[in-house]
């Protein structure tokens, strides 16, 4: 047990302080590079990388922008589904800003502003298509490292042809 004294040299322990903040510091910014790395490596359609951000389950929200219920499935599943929709042929754009960070042990949460479109320049349908939204990405550390465990975009507005974001070529 510590005595007043000792509490009162902690609470003005300047090294002790600037510790404790150095770490949430860090965390911000693997936060950060971990959310922003989702979409990079998704417009650079390199799946495996974008795989390695997330858990192994990933409980996914884009029910104002596609309908449905949320849901929980494997990551794999997820980028799988990226793989499918964001093809070679289909260019994709993320950019996010804003961000806003809840950061509570081994768990957080980062709230961003976002852009994003799908561009379509050959084939069977052509056109752009684009969404600014809020997302709320939900992370955990996982040996060490910040892994994504919960998407949910609320859609702000969206514009240009619909078919761009949804169109598959076929096989």
């Amino acid at each position: 047990m510590i005595g007043r004294a000792q509490l009162g040299q902690v609470e003005h322990d300047e090294e002790f302080h600037e510790k404790i903040l150095g770490q949430h510091h860090a965390d911000e910014r693997m936060l950060r590079l971990v959310v922003d790395e989702i979409d990079n490596a998704c417009d650079a359609k390199d799946w495996e990388k974008c795989r390695a951000f997330f858990a192994d389950e990933v409980t996914v929200d884009f029910t104002s922008l596609a309908g449905g219920e949320p849901a929980t499935i494997p990551a794999d599943a997820l980028v799988d589904a990226w793989r499918t929709n964001l093809y070679a042929e289909k260019k994709s754009y993320h950019q996010r800003g804003n961000h806003r960070f809840e950061i509570d042990g081994d768990r957080a949460v980062v709230f961003s502003k976002a852009y994003a479109f799908n561009l379509l320049e050959t084939g069977a349908v052509t056109g752009l298509w684009e969404v600014w939204g809020n997302y709320t990405h939900r992370l955990q550390k996982i040996d060490g490292d910040w892994r994504c465990t919960g998407l949910i975009l609320e859609v702000v507005h969206q514009r240009g042809d619909d078919r761009v974001r949804t169109y598959l070529p076929e096989s």
